[in-house]
């Protein structure tokens, strides 16, 4: 936010006593996550690493430490990019909503994915009730008016379209994943609109001018993820991109001010409170 970002994108999953934590994964990742003590002695649960995130109470997940790059990991391509910060526990969504208005940052729109797989329903919160506590978090911390809900799992989004109609509704799409969705034929944007979507989001490798002339047919803006280099960023706002999902807004924001676009303005870091 103090670099500058129209939006932040954020990871959300359900613990098994119904909270919602920020985390990439179903299930603790090995690559960002580092068991360090069990919630209590003799915890069957422990080592929670691998384990299911719906399978562990907050408490057992806020004993990780989730501020760990494994250097050289296979399946880590962020490590020698990513400053790791030792001893951070996983965020609630609430925790994370409370620091972004404390930055007062309404120019910032917050993207919220909800993490769901209908194929693994044992890993997977019922997509209902999942969507509910979202909103609700989102309606407390008043950002339902400055928000976008996405997913792959575009059960997500239909019930996001029934309890929160005015908020934005990314429909995720990979080729990976189509699948999970029925009634997905030929025409994806389309089909996303029946779904309750406002913007379709590919992966940039699904991106072409059919793609984008269906979407525009549908009434849909397209958010191409994710795209690190300047050259595809610039080809994909060639073809008529909204918006581009990056882990390197700096990036970004040096292909913005070439091509004269409106940069977002940086946030004024938060001031230590004096005793």
């Amino acid at each position: 936010m103090e670099l500058g970002v129209h939006a932040l994108e954020l990871d959300v999953a359900l613990t098994a006593d119904r909270r919602l934590v920020l985390t990439h994964d179903l299930t603790v990742s090995a690559v960002t996550s580092a068991d360090r003590r069990p919630v209590y002695a003799g915890d069957p649960l422990y080592p929670y690493v691998g384990k299911p995130i719906n399978a562990l109470t907050l408490a057992q997940l806020r004993t990780l430490d989730v501020g760990v790059r494994l250097p050289r990991h296979p399946d880590d391509p962020f490590a020698l990019t990513q400053v790791p910060m030792p001893e951070t526990r996983m965020p609630t969504l609430g925790a994370v909503l409370g620091l972004v208005n404390a930055y007062e940052a309404e120019s910032v729109r917050l993207h919220v994915e909800l993490k769901s797989d209908p194929t693994r329903p044992e890993v997977t919160p019922d997509p209902e009730l999942f969507t509910a506590l979202v909103v609700e978090e989102l309606d407390r911390h008043g950002r339902l008016d400055n928000v976008a809900i996405l997913s792959f799992d575009w059960r997500i989004i239909r019930h996001a379209a029934e309890l929160a109609p005015g908020t934005r509704r990314f429909a995720l799409i990979e080729l990976d994943t189509l699948h999970w969705n029925d009634g997905v034929g030929d025409d994806v944007p389309a089909a996303a609109r029946a779904a309750g979507a406002t913007t379709l989001s590919p992966e940039h490798i699904m991106v072409d001018e059919s793609l984008m002339e269906q979407a525009e047919a549908a009434g849909l803006d397209v958010a191409v993820w994710t795209v690190n280099e300047p050259e595809l960023a610039a080809r994909m706002l060639d073809l008529g991109a909204a918006g581009i999902v990056t882990d390197y807004p700096d990036r970004m924001r040096e292909l913005w001010q070439e091509r004269g676009l409106a940069l977002p303005l940086p946030v004024a870091p938060l001031r230590p409170v004096s005793v």
